[in-house]
């Protein structure tokens, strides 16, 4: 069956889920259970607190991570939910295909760079 991508289709919202830099990362890494954020950054790496936070903002309000309060309200964990965990087979299929044609796609982009 053909899709077309369409401006309001679920085949652009979901490339619009995972085209986000921060939010397959964030996603694969809760993928052995939920993480308090600081440990997550830690996990991570390379991502400031504002934009950790912005991401699983972003998650949450998409119901593909869930926010929980751990030993009161000021201390809270995230973790997958089913829609979430859903996601991970496609992060990793696309992962292997950027393991495997990465370097290809940065010699086109050289070859572009240079007849520039």
């Amino acid at each position: 069956m053909e899709h077309e991508f369409l401006a309001d289709c679920r085949t652009r919202l979901a490339f619009d889920l995972v085209a986000n830099t921060w939010n397959p990362v964030v996603l694969w890494a809760l993928r052995k259970g939920p993480q308090r954020p600081s440990l997550l950054r830690r996990r991570i790496g390379g991502i400031s607190t504002k934009v950790l936070t912005e991401t699983l903002r972003r998650l949450e309000y998409s119901g593909l991570i869930s926010r929980r309060a751990v030993d009161g309200p000021s201390r809270v964990e995230y973790a997958l939910t089913g829609l979430g965990a859903s996601l991970l087979g496609p992060i990793e299929a696309f992962g292997r295909w950027a393991a495997e044609h990465g370097d290809d796609v940065m010699a086109a982009q050289e070859r572009m760079d240079e007849l520039a």
